[in-house]
């Protein structure tokens, strides 16, 4: 019974000391660049969630969120390589790797490390980021590339020259505090 109080009590002590921060409007988009023509998009309704105890780090966008110059590159983009009905989130899990102290304003940059999920294959990323802390406020900006084939996307040679076989990807969040309980929603995302 000693022993069960201690748990319970350990729990409560751990969910109470978790300070955990959320963006629910984190920008995400990325840019192909071609011999032919280039291609971006942009979402504005990515979330994300930061745990500052821990450095971990979670993302998660809706692939049909993205919006194109052209809607036919829209179309093709979800029906035709996405495949966003079947696989219709990007989702990140990673963790900061250097020991920082996120409640001291400063700009750190950082490594993060974790699997990133698109079209149904994970596959594990340690890219550079640079977080902000001013006023009360975390802001995280990161650029990296990624390799569609990586993810198991497959570009018809007939387009080849209209699309890069690896593109950057940029994300932008700034972070608030939640409520405990909108704060625990985010403390263990799961997978889908």
């Amino acid at each position: 019974m000693k022993t069960l109080i201690t748990i319970i009590m350990l729990i409560v002590s751990c969910a109470v000391q978790a300070q955990i921060v959320t963006s629910r409007n984190a920008k995400l988009s990325f840019f192909s660049e071609a011999p032919i023509e280039n291609i971006s998009a942009e979402s504005n309704t990515g979330v994300s969630a930061l745990d500052l105890s821990t450095k971990s780090v979670y993302f998660k966008v809706s692939m049909r969120s993205f919006l194109f110059k052209k809607s036919l590159m829209q179309e093709h983009f979800n029906e035709n390589y996405m495949e966003s009905d079947k696989y219709p989130y990007a989702e990140f899990n990673g963790k900061i790797n250097e020991p920082i102290d996120l409640t001291k304003e400063g700009i750190y940059p950082v490594t993060v490390q974790g699997d990133l999920n698109i079209h149904g294959v994970t596959k594990n990323y340690n890219v550079k980021a640079e977080l902000k802390v001013r006023g009360g406020e975390i802001t995280a900006n990161s650029t990296f590339p990624v390799k569609l084939a990586d993810h198991g996307i497959k570009i018809p040679r007939l387009v080849i020259k209209n699309i890069a076989e690896i593109v950057q990807v940029t994300v932008a969040a700034q972070y608030k505090a939640e409520s405990k309980e909108a704060a625990q929603s985010y403390s263990s995302p799961k997978k889908k």
